[in-house]
C-alpha cells in the first residue's frame, strides 16, 4: 500500500517546497477583517499584508482544525488505496491532534481496513517543517511508513525551538507573560527568548537586552544544543521580518557548516499569537 504523508498549515514550510512535493495540506483558518480565511501559505493573503495589518491595529483569532475537515480529507486518500501518515501541530497549542483523532475513528468506523497513523509532533512552524522534511526525504528515498513513524517518533523530541520576538504585547495577549513584565520589558529594550519543551508548549527561557542580542543568543542556544551540524538543514521563520531571518543566517553560517538553511515566513495562524518580528530557529540536537 502506497503510503502518502498528509501535513498541516502551522509547519510553515514554504509553498514552493510542498507543490514540489505535492504534500497534501490541511488548512488552519483565522478570522481576518472581519471574514474566515485558510492559512494556504500566503496564497489568499500575502504574509505582508497580514504583518502589515497587525502592525496597524488588526487583531486577528484561530481556530482549530474540526474533524470533519480530517474527515474529507483523510477519506480521499484511504479511498484511492493509500496508508496515511498525518504530521500534526502539537498537541499543546491546539485542539486539532484530537479533532484529527476523532476523524480516524469516524473514518475506520466506516472503513475498517483503513490504514492511518497520526503523529503528535510536539512542534510548531517550521520545527514541524523541518520533521516533515526529513519524513518526505525518507518517503521519496524509499522508506516504509513504519520506518518514517519510528524516526518521527525517535526525533520529534531532539528537533530543538528557539526563537524571539520584537513585541511583547503578543505574548502578553497569549497569556505567556504578565501585562506589568510586558509594559516594563518594553519600556526598557528586554527581548525574551523562548522554547518549546518535551510537551510541546511555549516557555520563556532567557530575558536579553536588545534585538541583536535576542538573535545572537539563539546562535548561542545552537552552540550548546546542535549534534553534528555539518550533515543537518538548520530552518528560521519569521514574522515578516526578512532581514532579521537572513542576519541569523549569516551568524549560523559563521559558526557552522551545515547543509543547508531554509527560511521562510511564520504562516498567519501562529503568527497571530507571536506577532510580526518574531525570529525563530529549528534544528536536531540532544533531548529539549
Amino acid at each position: 500500500m502506497k503510503t502518502v504523508i498528509i501535513i498541516d498549515s502551522c509547519s510553515d514550510l514554504p509553498l514552493e517546497y510542498v507543490k514540489q512535493h505535492n504534500i497534501p495540506v490541511v488548512n488552519f483558518t483565522y478570522h481576518f477583517k472581519g471574514k474566515d480565511c485558510p492559512d494556504d501559505l500566503g496564497q489568499t493573503i500575502s504574509y505582508r499584508e497580514f504583518y502589515d495589518a497587525i502592525r496597524n491595529g488588526e487583531m486577528p483569532t484561530t481556530s482549530q482544525v474540526n474533524a470533519q475537515t480530517y474527515v474529507n480529507l483523510f477519506r480521499k486518500y484511504v479511498l484511492e488505496g493509500k496508508s496515511i501518515v498525518y504530521l500534526c501541530f502539537s498537541s499543546a497549542l491546539s485542539g486539532s491532534y484530537n479533532n484529527s483523532l476523532i476523524a480516524r475513528n469516524m473514518i475506520t468506523e466506516e472503513i475498517p481496513e483503513a490504514d492511518i497513523s497520526i503523529i503528535d509532533t510536539k512542534s510548531a512552524s517550521l520545527g514541524e517543517g523541518l520533521l516533515v522534511y526529513y519524513a518526505i526525504d525518507m518517503l521519496e528515498k524509499g522508506a516504509s511508513k513504519e520506518e518514517i513513524i519510528n524516526w518521527v517518533e525517535n526525533n520529534k523530541l531532539k528537533l530543538h525551538h528557539w526563537f524571539t520576538v520584537e513585541d511583547l504585547g503578543h505574548l502578553k495577549r497569549g497569556g505567556r507573560l504578565s501585562g506589568t513584565a510586558a509594559f516594563v520589558g518594553s519600556i526598557l529594550d528586554i527581548k525574551p527568548v523562548l522554547n518549546v519543551d518535551d510537551e510541546g508548549r511555549l516557555i520563556p527561557r532567557i530575558k536579553v537586552k536588545g534585538r541583536k542580542k535576542s538573535l545572537r543568543t539563539l546562535v548561542e542556544k545552537m552552540e550548546e544544543n546542535i549534534i553534528s551540524p555539518e550533515q543537518q538543514v538548520i530552518a528560521i521563520s519569521h514574522g515578516d521580518s526578512r532581514h532579521d531571518a537572513d542576519y541569523l543566517a549569516e551568524l549560523i553560517r559563521s559558526r557552522f557548516q551545515v547543509k543547508d538553511i531554509i527560511i521562510n515566513s511564520i504562516g498567519p495562524v501562529i503568527g497571530s499569537h507571536s506577532g510580526p518580528g518574531t525570529v525563530a530557529v529549528f534544528f536536531m540536537g540532544g533531548n529539549r
